[in-house]
């Protein structure tokens, strides 16, 4: 969208879309600040990068965006890639870890602007579905075994660079007593989110159910005395981590060498289910509103986003797709929803942040679990996994590698197999000779069709790519060996449905024309794309070729190849030919008078 759209917009917004905006943003508002804390303790790191991510990456990303209702901000499936990210950091070493989460924020902001500026974000359609299903039911397991410890109130056993179900066992089994009040205090919450969030929907009220499961959390600890400071100063429970009562200011992270590598990969993987989970979202919204989103602008507004909340001490973020949905469904008109729901997160950290000390993390932890629960889609990873044994694989081998190695890892093999997958499936080439009936319908040829030996029609479909080049030479070959065996004089090879051809193909195809015009085989193409000719001209083939034997494609269904076997039988009739054939059958010929 260009300066003009921009400027059309600004200039029909009124008080209507302003309401309704309003209303939007503030609902938005009032599950972002929940979401930022439990998300920040996914990723590991202190609750306030978090209620900041919630601010900067959302406001960042509303103003540069251009889906109307994707909200971005911290979500639950970016966190837990970058705790894997940072697993291999020393988590008593807090300044260190801060300064790599704010790192990685910029190269994951660095890598989706990369993408943007080259248009590389269709690269993402090659990212199987089987990947993300398979990366989505590994995150919830690993968001669920991570908050038991939390949940039962004892500290997590081991460290980051421990498998997840061995440092659960250690916790479990070799860890302190179950604390019984962070028990009640997190199953209390989990029962509180289910109950609230059918009375939410039954009486269609304001979605605020997680900020109210976390005030109730926190009145039950303040009343029953588990908040307050006991011997030692330690409270009954834990409780999150204090928010500075101030917004996010301006910092450089330290850039150390050392870890630049290790980091640089994980944001390569957070980067792509980044824009994955984006994109998905706003095509679904979009898909509903009919709104023309552009996407590799939406692209460059998360890569601003993510850049933006690195130097505003931010846990990197996407688009969330319960944020969005409760967008889209409160009403909200346009993206200043969003700018609105950054506002109103940053009033409050401004009026409540105190206040914000006395959530329980048992109750964080009982939130989580049931946002465990609710991530996947049981119905679409059921059907996945049901499709084929190629859909099965993908989903069980990055489901399992992101359990037992970590979750980067599994994205990068997941799209890593998508693409080895990938391409042997686009090399298939289909090759296929045609015929022209007397009711000039061109079609496949069957073995009882009488035709002209001395003219084939030979039909190409498929991508025409490095991939296929063995499977082109394969047709080419047979192809040849046809031409020897009938002395076959004319070959009208159609390209219609031949796509995107490469240097590669090209060279091959340049060596089977010259071999067989020297030959005195005149060799016609048909149907022609405009890409084809495109690359034709930038390879020199048109150099050498003569033009009249290439017909370009056209909007009727095979006219293209019409023309050409018109042509074809004008040289034979014609004599040009010198070795055509005189005893052409009667129904042969009337197969190309078209």
């Amino acid at each position: 969208m260009g300066f003009a759209a921009q400027y059309s917009w600004t200039a029909r917004y009124d008080w209507i879309r302003g309401r309704r905006d309003l209303v939007a943003g503030l609902t938005v508002a009032a599950v972002s600040l929940p979401q930022g804390m439990a998300y920040a303790l996914i990723a590991g790191v202190d609750p306030r990068f978090g209620v900041y991510s919630a601010i900067v990456v959302t406001f960042v990303a509303s103003v540069f965006g251009s889906s109307s209702h994707l909200v971005n901000g911290p979500t639950s499936a970016i966190s837990l890639l970058v705790f894997s990210a940072l697993a291999f950091l020393d988590p008593e070493n807090s300044s260190a870890l801060f300064e790599a989460l704010f790192l990685l924020a910029v190269l994951v902001g660095a890598f989706q602007i990369l993408i943007a500026v080259f248009k590389l974000g269709d690269l993402t359609r090659y990212i199987s579905e089987s990947v993300i299903v398979g990366f989505i039911a590994a995150a919830a397991f690993l968001l669920a075994v991570g908050q038991i410890g939390n949940a039962l109130g004892v500290k997590d056993k081991g460290n980051g660079k421990m498998q997840v179900l061995h440092r659960l066992w250690l916790t479990l089994l070799h860890g302190d007593a179950i604390n019984p009040r962070a028990l009640v205090l997190s199953v209390s919450a989990v029962v509180l989110a289910l109950v609230f969030r059918r009375v939410v929907k039954r009486y269609g009220l304001p979605q605020v159910d997680l900020l109210a499961v976390l005030v109730v959390a926190a009145v039950i600890a303040y009343a029953a005395g588990w908040a307050a400071p006991g011997k030692g100063g330690k409270t009954a429970v834990t409780l999150a981590a204090k928010v500075p009562q101030s917004l996010p200011s301006p910092h450089i992270p330290h850039v150390d060498f050392a870890t630049l590598g290790e980091l640089s990969q994980g944001a390569l993987a957070i980067a792509f289910i980044g824009l994955i989970e984006a994109l998905s979202i706003a095509k679904a919204i979009a898909h509903q509103t009919q709104q023309k989103v552009d996407y590799n602008r939406q692209i460059l507004a998360e890569g601003l986003a993510n850049i933006t909340g690195g130097f505003f001490q931010s846990l990197p973020g996407s688009g969330s797709l319960t944020r969005s949905a409760i967008n889209f469904q409160a009403g909200a008109a346009t993206r200043f929803s969003g700018i609105i729901a950054a506002a109103a997160v940053s009033v409050a950290l401004l009026l409540f942040a105190p206040l914000l000390h006395y959530v329980p993390q048992a109750a964080l932890a009982g939130l989580l679990l049931v946002t465990a629960v609710r991530l996947v889609d049981y119905k679409r990873l059921a059907a996945t996994v049901r499709a084929s044994r190629y859909d099965a694989g993908l989903v069980v081998v990055t489901a399992l590698t992101g359990v037992l190695v970590d979750l980067d890892k599994a994205v990068l093999l997941g799209v890593g197999l998508s693409i080895l997958l990938f391409v042997p499936r686009a090399a298939k080439l289909k090759a296929a000779e045609l015929v022209v009936t007397p009711e000039r319908v061109v079609r496949e040829r069957t073995p009882d069709d009488v035709v002209d030996p001395a003219v084939v029609i030979y039909d190409l479909e498929g991508e025409l790519f490095f991939g296929a080049a063995p499977e082109l030479d394969r047709y080419l070959d047979s192809l040849r060996a046809r031409i020897r065996a009938d002395e076959v004089r004319v070959v009208v090879l159609r390209l219609k449905r031949a796509r995107h051809p490469d240097a590669v193909c090209i060279e091959r195809l340049e060596h089977f024309l010259r071999e067989e015009q020297a030959r005195g085989v005149v060799i016609l193409l048909a149907g022609v794309q405009p890409d084809t000719l495109a690359v034709l001209k930038n390879t020199g083939f048109l150099d050498w070729f003569p033009p009249e034997q290439i017909f370009l494609e056209e909007e009727a269904e095979f006219s293209a190849t019409l023309k050409a076997v018109r042509h074809a039988h004008a040289k034979l009739a014609s004599g040009e030919l010198a070795a055509a054939r005189a005893e052409e059958p009667e129904l042969g010929r009337l197969y190309y008078l078209v």
